[in-house]
């Protein structure tokens, strides 16, 4: 348990000093403001890229080869049910008290009749699963997204977003650490990993083939679904400065 925290606080070291050397790494001329680490984050994409296409790609590659379908639909939704206690708590810390209640009913659902979430048994029957963490909690509260921020391996994320790493993978909420036994604890983080990984293979092949600025591309549509999901999928009409020169150009009803 001791690794696990250590490894959390290395994490916040790291990114404090990242923060801390942006400042003074901003790209030069005109920049996205939701932006202003660009020089680091290019660098950082680079790097994970790089490992992603010597290491981790490869290994998700090898694990669709080797396990069966039906299987990893098991141990996806096994890791999506331990996330739904994750969820359940965000839910309930948003005062979204009728999804929480939902997202309770998922747990113990799929932890027993779905045999520990291999199955899942909760969607069928009207209980959909959820997506929430302590990011879009900070948002709903009304926690501005803060500058954008690639973190090593992790990739995408916001210096708000990023506080999601702290809280949602406490041993005291998350049930994956809890599991007190070191080397079981890695392993299951481990496939979990390389699951989520194996899961977004299609995603990456189309970055690859659509995208002229793949960095580009995905600092626009991390960002658009963070807002569209703190939001719940109804975001208010951001301000144009210049929305007025466009009034007269409105079709007349």
């Amino acid at each position: 348990m001791n690794e696990v925290v250590n490894n959390r606080s290395l994490l916040l070291i790291f990114i404090s000093l990242c923060l801390l050397l942006s400042g003074c790494t901003t790209v030069s001329g005109p920049a996205d403001p939701r932006d202003p680490f660009e020089r680091y984050n290019r660098a950082m994409y680079q790097f994970n890229d790089s490992l992603d296409k010597a290491v981790l790609k490869p290994v998700a590659k090898g694990y669709v080869a080797v396990v069966p379908e039906p299987v990893n639909k098991g141990i996806t939704n096994f890791f999506a049910n331990l996330d739904d206690v994750v969820v359940l708590i965000n839910n309930a810390l948003q005062l979204k008290l009728t999804q929480a209640a939902s997202d309770t009913g998922r747990v113990i659902v799929n932890t027993t009749i779905g045999l520990l979430g291999f199955i899942d048994v909760a969607t069928p029957i009207g209980l959909r699963k959820h997506n929430e963490d302590f990011g879009q909690t900070l948002g709903r509260w009304g926690v501005g997204s803060g500058p954008y921020l690639i973190l090593p391996i992790l990739g995408p994320s916001s210096t708000r977003d990023a506080m999601k790493f702290f809280v949602d993978y406490d041993s005291r909420l998350n049930p994956t650490f809890r599991v007190k036994d070191t080397v079981t604890q890695n392993t299951l983080a481990a496939i979990n990993f390389i699951d989520t990984r194996a899961n977004l293979l299609p995603t990456s092949q189309l970055l690859e083939t659509a995208a002229l600025d793949p960095y580009t591309f995905t600092r626009e549509a991390y960002l658009q679904r963070r807002r569209h999901l703190v939001y719940d999928g109804n975001p208010p009409i951001e301000e144009f400065e210049d929305y007025e020169d466009y009034e007269d150009d409105l079709p007349v009803e």
